[in-house]
């Protein structure tokens, strides 16, 4: 589903809530285990999470290639904490954010890291980056956030545009069932195996790995066949 048929006002509110949370206070809200995270933790705590989830599943992002030779995607790359870390460890690094406030200070914090590539784009695809070819496009801690099954949908279809054939979408969704209220910017919408299954499916991508059902990280490996 292209941007253009989803709702504006949602996109527009998903905008608007994370560039408040980003002049409130930016780093917590990317990583809430600290209220007051200094710049060292801040990015050491990507550099954590890019170890955990990517360095220990290289066979799948790389699949043979140099990562220094790769073209990656970040979706949701906030003030940039796990951005850094993945510019130590690949080529080129793509990262976009919906929040005008969080991509600020991203290139401000960036400024001295030449392979990374910023974009503030609409909260629901990637036509900002234009034609780009990725070989892998990563994702953590920001579907979860997302209000509306259609727009995740919007951004992996797209995603499926960019990657090259055979390469990896490594996403975290909600996993959990809300108990109480509507899915809002922090809520999100939660998925399920069989819901993961169909989007892969509808979006053009094998669906071949998947752990941590009915988690809150409930991470999916999609290939592009």
């Amino acid at each position: 589903m292209p941007a253009s048929t989803l709702d504006p006002a949602q996109l527009e509110k998903m905008r608007e809530d994370w560039d408040q949370r980003a002049r409130e206070n930016a780093r917590h809200f990317i990583a809430t285990g600290n209220t007051e995270w200094d710049s060292a933790q801040f990015y050491d705590s990507g550099r954590l999470n890019v170890f955990h989830e990517i360095l220990t599943d290289l066979g799948n992002v790389c699949q043979g290639m140099s990562a220094k030779q790769m073209k990656v995607l970040e979706i949701g790359c906030g003030a940039g904490r796990m951005t850094r870390a993945l510019s130590e460890v690949f080529g080129e690094v793509y990262a976009v954010d919906v929040s005008g406030e969080m991509i600020a200070r991203a290139r401000e914090a960036l400024a001295d890291r030449p392979n990374i590539h910023l974009f503030q784009n609409n909260g629901a695809d990637l036509a900002v980056l234009g034609d780009v070819r990725l070989d892998f496009a990563f994702s953590y801690i920001v579907f979860q956030h997302i209000p509306s099954r259609d727009i995740i949908y919007s951004y992996v279809r797209d995603v499926n545009r960019l990657l090259k054939p055979g390469g990896l979408f490594k996403l975290q969704v909600q996993g959990c069932l809300a108990t109480e209220g509507e899915p809002d910017t922090w809520l999100g919408v939660h998925f399920t195996q069989e819901d993961a299954l169909e989007m892969a499916r509808e979006c053009g991508f094998e669906a071949r790995y998947s752990v941590g059902v009915n988690t809150q990280y409930f991470w999916l490996w999609f290939f592009k066949p």
